[in-house]
């Protein structure tokens, strides 16, 4: 009776590390910093959050950090146009 083998296979080691080819994203924004990136002034952003997110009669805080999902909305709010395919939040007043 033969004698059965087995090939095993290994794969090279490595000893490189795999390089972040994309800078990390910042955790939070100042207020300067979000309209800057948004190519907003300060007062339009301030109306976008004062129109979509402060709305309910409390008062918007001052010097608020943003996070990068807060600029994806915020950008989508200052450049859409109303659509009934998207449901918006109702006003709070």
């Amino acid at each position: 009776m033969a004698a059965k083998q087995v090939q095993r296979f290994f794969p090279p080691r490595v000893n490189a590390t795999m390089h972040n080819l994309m800078p990390p994203m910042k955790e939070s924004f100042t207020e300067e910093e979000a309209a800057a990136s948004l190519g907003l002034s300060i007062s339009t952003l301030h109306i976008l959050l004062d129109e979509n997110i402060f709305n309910d009669g409390t008062p918007r805080p001052e010097n608020i950090r943003l996070t990068s999902s807060d600029l994806v909305l915020l950008e989508f709010w200052h450049n859409s146009t109303p659509n009934a395919k998207v449901v918006r939040m109702p006003r709070r007043n």
